[in-house]
């Protein structure tokens, strides 16, 4: 797989980032990681902003955590609170709800979405498709 042209963002370009592709990098993934590296090494010569909402936290959190490793838990968390965090309100909730009906999204990619509209995000960054039909909402992954 390719790595993604994370050259057509603008400077200061703001992506709402999944949970997946934070995974795959963190965990050095053999195949999916490189796809995503081009965006992460932007973010770290301080180009473009990556945003998350607390869904995501919690979904990258789980697998350190049930594995018992709280230390690298800890270091994925300090990662992640460095970045724009998104804070889950009552209208993203809504957005979230509408987006469920129009679109059949599952609870946690709704959330992801209404989240990434709610900050006008550039684009939302993830590996998964369900996010392609949802209209207004720029997709790179």
């Amino acid at each position: 797989m390719e790595p993604l042209d994370a050259t057509a963002l603008p400077a200061g370009a703001l992506l709402l980032v999944d949970n997946a592709p934070i995974i795959y990098t963190l965990e050095a993934h053999p195949k999916w990681a490189a796809r995503f590296a081009p965006l992460f090494a932007r973010h770290a010569d301080g180009e473009i902003v990556l945003a998350v909402p607390p869904i995501t936290l919690a979904e990258v959190l789980t697998g350190p955590l049930k594995a018992g490793e709280e230390a690298l838990a800890r270091r994925y968390r300090a990662v992640l609170e460095s970045w724009q965090v998104v804070d889950f309100t009552c209208d993203i909730a809504a957005g979230a709800a509408r987006l469920r009906g129009k679109y059949g999204l599952k609870l946690p990619d709704a959330i992801q979405a209404a989240s990434a509209l709610s900050i006008n995000a550039d684009a939302l960054v993830t590996h998964d498709r369900d996010f392609a039909k949802v209209r207004g909402l720029r997709v790179l992954g």
